[in-house]
């Protein structure tokens, strides 16, 4: 709520000459007008004709638009690799190899992974697992970030495909098109509208949903559910049916994990690396290498555990189950769903059949949700990482949304940045984004030739894999800035984080967005009004308004009440100082107008003071009659007693504007009359 400051009286004692500016001096605080604010009559009138003129013999969007795609520089934009592989050096393939290598073991399980989170088959972890790269490494702009599966978008993917592979691979071309669509449009601001507090709620809620989609496979229980609570109420209905060995073997795995993981801090030897010798640091990379490779690592040995046990026949694990070898054909996606028979012996319900609409109108939100929440898991990599350079937020959904239909012609479901995975790149030393072409090769060649052996990794590794990288994505930590900064934050982001896990997710995310958005409508609303009352050098006393904010239809009415209370209080002259007001509307506009026509029936004056060309331009259109000074001496001889009648015309105002020379304060009706004049 806007607080109104309490009247002070002052009065002027320094003796100032009429060629110079008057100050009006409150207690402690000068009343100056700053020349950075400060807005002549004649320059004002000019900036907005020539802003007039400009518009009319400006070329239209489209030809513009036309001359800048042929540029060099907008090339070299849109095509970044254009930029850095004419400079690339074998330096630069060593560092990006050794990087591409570490993150493709990490990426391979992750994919396997996400597969379930999506309810798929494995195989389709790796499908969308290597466009994505092969298309970032031309179209990307950060280094460090890659391109694949995420828990974010997994989830996204199974709330909106509710676990088809056909609505996943269409969800993947369709909101690939649309983030292209943005990028034209230029609407990666969008983005701006998801505020910190609900980010950081939404991504903890995802992250508690995803690990407990993932405790029935260290369980080995059934679920069933849309929601956080619905999946945990239906997990312990069936917990009489846990599986002891896949529990010991996940929860084993996690906590083998988490401690690899904080292996990588651990270091011998000197602080300063050059004073280590051969052995310290051959241990250092060696313990590194085996902390950011920990996924590939605790599957490669479980795997072999496993198939010695099968070997022998007492295998007491679930295993993740046959892969079909090589890649799969390229093709358009999938615009209908077949219907498909049940068969009621083994329980199997028939599936029916979609055509593109339908698949189209059971995505929902979906198709503006997805893409939305991409970009910002997207954003979040390259600010990470940007090292304060500017991040092209056009190019990045250009490079996801291309890269999401090339999966999709792969059969792959909905990629983006990740932070965990690209953490890695960049601790591997990655130098280019050359490094996400490994990636994709290394993905590319466990397709072809190791997909026999993937058979044999238990469900429960790939559970704790999930479980151990999801985990750190509850973001706790923020709780406790935002109370001692702004405690109010603390509201949507909580909002988000309950809203997220009690109802489903696309509804949760919109419920936290809109009352977010509320807030910021609410503190637009709300502008803070200062009321001063002052007195010039000559002794006329008068009302000093400040509203801090633009007018706009949410908060002139409040703004309106204001001064209104305010004059009628007494009848003082009014000066509304427009310094903070760079926009209005029509609704400003009208109200403005209405509220003028109550001074001027009471017979008391009320003038603004600094009010910018392109407001007045607004007010213009309804031929309001304002009182315009634009310096303080313009404002003593406006505030004289005997000051003409405020209603009069603007030929009149030319007239006493040839007798008084500097005077720049006018009445007008018309503000480009005065400025042909």
């Amino acid at each position: 709520m806007s607080t109104l400051e309490n009247e002070v009286t002052f009065r002027k004692q320094a003796e100032v000459s009429q060629s110079l500016e008057a100050h009006f001096d409150s207690s402690s605080t000068d009343f100056i007008l700053i020349t950075d604010h400060r807005t002549s009559k004649s320059k004002s009138l000019e900036q907005l004709e020539a802003s007039k003129k400009a518009d009319i013999g400006s070329d239209s969007c489209c030809s513009k638009y036309a001359r800048n795609i042929f540029r060099m520089k907008t090339l070299k934009r849109r095509l970044p690799f254009l930029t850095w592989l004419p400079r690339y050096n074998t330096r630069d393939c060593i560092g990006d190899l050794i990087a591409g290598f570490t993150v493709g073991l990490t990426v391979i399980p992750q994919g396997l992974a996400y597969s379930g989170v999506v309810g798929l088959p494995p195989e389709y972890g790796l499908y969308g697992s290597f466009m994505g790269c092969f298309v970032y490494v031309l179209l990307g702009t950060c280094k460090d970030s890659t391109i694949g599966s995420t828990a974010v978008a997994s989830l996204m993917t199974y709330q909106f495909a509710q676990g088809s592979w056909q609505r996943s691979v269409l969800l993947t071309f369709l909101t690939g098109i649309i983030e292209i669509l943005m990028a034209i449009f230029k609407l990666g601001c969008l983005v701006e509208f998801v505020s910190g507090p609900v980010s950081a709620g939404f991504t903890s809620a995802v992250a508690l949903i995803v690990s407990t989609s993932q405790m029935r496979s260290m369980l080995g229980v059934k679920s069933e559910g849309g929601s956080f609570l619905a999946t945990w109420i239906s997990m312990f209905k069936d917990i009489e049916h846990v599986r002891v060995a896949d529990t010991c073997l996940g929860f084993g795995c996690v906590f083998l994990l988490l401690m690899m993981r904080s292996l990588g801090k651990l270091s011998i030897g000197p602080k300063d690396a050059e004073r280590r010798n051969t052995f310290q640091r051959v241990f250092n990379q060696v313990i590194k290498f085996l902390s950011t490779s920990r996924n590939a690592s605790v599957v490669i040995v479980f795997t072999l555990i496993t198939m010695h046990l099968d070997a022998m026949g007492t295998n007491p694990f679930r295993l993740t189950g046959k892969i079909p070898s090589g890649m799969p054909t390229p093709s358009f996606p999938p615009f209908s769903i077949p219907a498909q028979p049940g068969n009621e012996t083994a329980g199997i319900p028939p599936v029916p059949g979609q055509n593109f609409l339908e698949m189209v109108q059971s995505m929902g939100y979906g198709l503006v949700i997805v893409p939305l929440m991409a970009l910002l898991e997207t954003m979040s990599v390259c600010k990470a990482f940007s090292k304060g350079k500017q991040i092209d937020i056009t190019q990045e959904m250009i490079a996801c949304g291309v890269g999401n239909i090339a999966t999709s012609a792969f059969s792959g479901y909905r990629c983006n940045g990740g932070l965990a995975r690209s953490a890695v790149n960049n601790a591997s030393g990655c130098r280019t984004n050359m490094s996400n072409l490994y990636i994709g090769v290394i993905v590319v060649l466990a397709l072809n030739f190791l997909t026999e052996y993937f058979a044999f990794i238990p469900k429960a590794v790939l559970a704790a894999i999930i479980i151990s990288a999801v985990i750190f994505q509850v973001q706790y930590q923020v709780v406790t800035p935002m109370w001692r900064s702004k405690r109010s934050d603390l509201v949507p982001g909580i909002l988000a984080f309950i809203t997220c896990l009690v109802l489903p997710l696309e509804i949760g995310i919109m419920v936290a967005i809109g009352v977010n958005l509320l807030f910021i409508l609410y503190y637009a609303a709300r502008p803070k009004v200062t009321l001063e009352q002052l007195e010039t050098q000559q002794g006329i006393r008068f009302v000093k308004i400040t509203p801090d904010r633009c007018l706009i239809f949410p908060s002139v009415e409040f703004v309106r009440n204001m001064v209104l209370k305010s004059g009628s209080k007494s009848t003082l002259p009014v000066v509304i100082d427009c310094t903070y007001i760079y926009a209005a509307d029509y609704t400003a506009a009208k109200v403005i107008s209405s509220m003028v026509e109550d001074f001027r029936r009471l017979h008391q004056k009320i003038i603004f003071f600094n009010l910018k060309p392109s407001v007045v331009s607004v007010f213009e259109g309804l031929n309001t009659r304002l009182v315009l000074c634009y310096n303080t001496h313009a404002l003593n001889l406006a505030l004289q007693p005997d000051d003409p009648d405020l209603s009069r015309s603007v030929d009149s105002l030319d007239h006493a504007e040839s007798g008084n020379g500097a005077s720049e304060c006018v009445s007008m009706a018309s503000t480009l009359s005065l400025a042909r004049s």
